[in-house]
């Protein structure tokens, strides 16, 4: 079959498109698609899932697959902090049983494997360097702190091309908490960058990720 012109030009569109390195709203080419590394098998998800003999412990993940991190986390603490974090729970247990450092990437499928996240990727056992994640964020925080949105009033944008708006609580928090899924998104389906980004749900352009939250 015969194609025209204008046809071949949206092929070539199409081919440049899909070629694009971290594409927001799809896995392949994103920093999480590990199909070009040796350890994967060629396979973008089976680091995480798996179809058949899933870890039926873990219930804020649909069919895990990865060895989970036994580390127990040195918190961020403050004295502006007015929350209680706790041990990371949910799905930071799940991000963190690659990014502490602790466990092998290829440590899944119930096998123990001996490729370990690089040291730019690795955010350790001690979290008191990092944002705060595991704690409530809700309206008695936000008044309690002054310096933060209403979680359950408050609408932002998140992602692009794909993207969604709503509440804080609805769009960014896990279970009413703030999570490291609450700022990045593992699947790379709503975000706003490619690859060197993050994968991070709202742009860090003048700080606008920091300004959803906080008002100063």
């Amino acid at each position: 079959m015969k194609m025209n012109i204008a046809g071949k030009w949206m092929l070539g569109a199409l081919l440049l498109i899909a070629g694009r390195a971290g594409v927001a709203g799809t896995l392949a080419g994103s920093a999480h698609d590990f199909s070009t590394l040796n350890w994967s098998g060629g396979k973008i998800c089976v680091a995480c899932h798996t179809t058949h003999n899933s870890n039926t412990t873990v219930a804020d993940a649909p069919l895990w697959n990865h060895a989970l991190s036994a580390a127990t986390y040195t918190l961020y603490t403050s004295p502006t902090f007015n929350a209680v974090a706790g041990q990371p729970g949910g799905n930071s247990k799940l991000c963190l049983s690659c990014h502490d450092g602790t466990v092998a990437v290829d440590s899944f499928g119930g096998a123990t494997g001996t490729t370990m996240i690089s040291a730019k990727n690795s955010v350790g056992t001690t979290l008191k360097d990092d944002h705060p994640i595991g704690f409530t964020y809700d309206a008695t925080l936000a008044t309690t702190d002054g310096s933060l949105v209403n979680p359950t009033t408050t609408n932002v944008t998140i992602g692009s091309a794909p993207s969604k708006t709503g509440t804080i609580t609805a769009t960014m928090l896990y279970n009413g908490k703030m999570e490291c899924s609450s700022c990045h998104d593992v699947h790379n389906t709503f975000t706003v960058g490619a690859n060197g980004t993050g994968m991070v749900k709202i742009s860090t352009g003048a700080s606008a990720i920091c300004r959803a939250c906080h008002t100063k």
